[in-house]
Parts: structure tokens; sequence; C-alpha cells
């Protein structure tokens, strides 16, 4: 029996993927409004999606979506929202 490796998709194909994915950005007024202190991490990831940094400080967790429009950020403690903030937002 003979096995053929798969081939991968040329990047024509996925390039209009990722320009798709990143044309649905979670960073808008409608999302951030969304967002209660008070929510698990969860809870926001379901919201805005996986969020592009997190830094962690004496049990206390900050997180930022960004676009190349606006930027939510999120403090978390003890995976609970405590802060949020948003700029640019539409």
């Amino acid at each position: 029996m003979t096995v053929r490796p798969t081939r991968c998709p040329p990047l024509a194909i996925l390039a209009p993927c990722f320009l798709l994915i990143a044309a649905c950005s979670k960073v808008t007024a409608e999302d951030y409004a969304k967002i209660r202190s008070g929510m698990d991490y969860r809870e926001v990831i379901a919201i805005l999606g996986i969020p592009a940094s997190c830094d962690d400080s004496a049990g206390f967790k900050s997180c930022k979506w960004e676009d190349e429009k606006g930027r939510i950020a999120i403090r978390f403690f003890g995976d609970k929202a405590i802060l949020h903030t948003g700029r640019n937002l539409r």
C-alpha cells in the first residue's frame, strides 16, 4: 500500500482565508459593551476571542485585544474581570 503525503494548500488559497478572519474583528464597541466586571476569563474569551497579549503580575492578569483600528484592555484578578477600557472603538 502506497501512502502519499498530503499537500498543504498553496498560499494563494490560504491568504484570503486569513484576510477574512482578520476582517471579523472582535474589537468593536458592540462587543466591548458586552463586557462586565466580574465576568470569568472564559466568558470574556467567548465574546472577544483569544487576546493578542496577556501579562501576569502579582495575581493580576492584563490582556489586550487589538487591531489596526482600536484596542480593548481588561485586567483580571482571580480569573474575574475587574477593570476594562477601550480605545478607538467603532
